[in-house]
Order: structure tokens, then sequence, then C-alpha cells
């Protein structure tokens, strides 16, 4: 393919409005195609010829015919205009078709997620989503996805974000171990089992903020934060989680809701690469804010 050299090229625009000169037969259909005055079509001609040194178009009474060359040029720029929108065209379908990938935390996914998305669906059922739950931040340009939900402060390099809601924490525990109680003091929290993750430095910073003492909590750890969870649901011990993702089980009854510690600076987020936002992001992005 020969390189094209930009420096000799005429400006879309006198090209654009010579293509519909041509192919529209005068300067007042080619205006009205290009939603332009017909003064303004006509100027963007006569500067083309001016450009290319060649008679393009002449008068016969009042009709305006093409030279040989303005024929042979406005074929060709015909040509290249349909390949070009044929070509777009293309791209917009594949972009319709091809599944919205969004990278998300594991527990995120399976929690809060999975239980919500038939009503996703239910209203747009054109947009399938493919997701990647993975623990660490993956990079956006590098793994291909459109976009990510992030839990943090919003500040993170390469990406826009999106704020969708408030992440306060809340400390919960099963009906069992509890024993009746919807309240704990700090000295009976303190002396009940806990549940942890792993690689999660900020949970023992939150529970120091409420007045307990890590060091002196007897904790069970587990890999994972959807483990962690199973485990707090079968009664081994009170964990401190984001409140979106135990949310129904509070509200079913399965876990009790011991205390609350909000951080205004924490929240969950949509994240996307720079550059335009798909269409089909733009509307799980409004999805998620409505639902959380």
């Amino acid at each position: 393919m020969n390189d094209i050299d930009w420096h000799r090229m005429p400006t879309l625009a006198a090209l654009r409005a010579f293509e519909a000169t041509a192919r529209c037969g005068g300067f007042s259909a080619a205006a009205r195609q290009l939603n332009v005055t017909h003064a303004a079509v006509a100027q963007q001609v006569r500067a083309l010829e001016d450009e290319i040194g060649v008679r393009l178009v002449w008068r016969d009474g009042r009709m305006l015919r093409l030279t040989p060359e303005g024929e042979k040029l406005g074929q060709a720029l015909t040509s290249g205009f349909v390949t070009m929108q044929e070509g777009l065209a293309a791209l917009r379908d594949d972009a319709r078709h091809k599944p919205l990938t969004v990278t998300l935390p594991p527990a995120f996914a399976a929690e809060w997620l999975m239980p919500r998305l038939a009503r996703f669906w239910k209203r747009h059922p054109d947009i399938s989503l493919s997701l990647l739950p993975d623990r660490q931040v993956v990079d956006l340009r590098h793994s291909g996805a459109a976009m990510g939900i992030r839990f943090g402060d919003g500040h993170w390099q390469g990406v826009q974000a999106v704020f969708l809601t408030p992440a306060p924490q809340v400390v919960v525990g099963a009906p069992e171990l509890l024993a009746g109680r919807a309240k704990l003091t700090l000295a009976e929290m303190a002396a009940l089992p806990w549940v942890r993750e792993q690689d999660w430095p900020e949970q023992m910073d939150w529970l120091k903020s409420i007045g307990l003492h890590p060091a002196k909590l007897r904790f069970t750890e587990f890999p994972n934060e959807e483990l962690a969870l199973s485990a707090v649901r079968e009664g081994l011990g009170l964990h401190l989680e984001s409140a979106a993702l135990v949310e129904d089980d509070i509200a079913s009854g399965r876990l009790v809701q011991i205390c609350e510690l909000s951080h205004e600076s924490l929240g969950y987020y949509a994240v996307f690469p720079p550059g335009p936002v798909s269409i089909a992001a733009q509307a799980f992005t409004t999805w998620l804010k409505a639902e959380l």
C-alpha cells in the first residue's frame, strides 16, 4: 500500500463538498444533504479547484455540469467515502455484538452482581457481558476490558473513574453466633471469634478505628472474600465487610449488622480506559448507579 501524502491532500471539508456536488448534481442539493449553505459548498468547491489547479465544474445556463476531470474525481471520492462508511459501519456492528468485558472483584461479582444480573438483561437484552473476576487491580488497557468496577477512593492512574455509590463497612455475624443479640459492646465483640480474608490490611485499621485491638482478637483466616463470607454465614465468627455485599443477608435475617463504619472517601467506582466509552458500557454504568 502506498503511503498517503497528507501534506498534498486537500481538506476533508472541500472533498466532501465536491463529492456531494458531483453526486447530487449541484450546489443547492449538496448543501441540503450536508446541512450547510449553498455559498459554503460553492466556496469549498472553488477552493478545491484552486488548490489542485484543475477545473471541476462549469455552468451551463442554470445547470451545473462536471468537467471530465470533475466526473473522474467525483467517482473516486464517492467510492472512497462509501468504503470508509462501510468500514465504520462494520466496526459499529462488531462493537454492538461484542460482549461488554468487565473486570471486578470476585466477591462483588458473586454476592452483589449475579443475583441482580437478570434484571439488567431484562432491561438490556441486547447487551451481553463477559465478567473477569480478579482480586487484583487489572490494567484495563492490557486486559482488553472495556470497563471495571473497583472499590477504593477513585484515584487510579490511567483510567477514568465514575463514582457509583458510597461503600460503608459493617460488622456482621450470624444470629446463632450472637445468641439473639442485635447489638454488642466492644468487650462483647472482642470476646467472640472473628473471620477475615488474607491480604487486606486496611481491614485491621478499620477495626482499630472503632476501638478494637486486632492483635487481641481471635481470627480464622481465609484465602479470599467469598470463603470468608461463607464462614460468617455458618456462624464461625464476626466479620467486617462492605455493606453492599451483605445487604441481602441482613435484609433476610441470615446475618445481623452490629455496627457500621463510614468512610466518605471510599466507594465503588466504574472505571474506563482513556478514550470514548461505548454505549453498552454507559448503559451498564447507568444501571449500576440505579441498583447500588
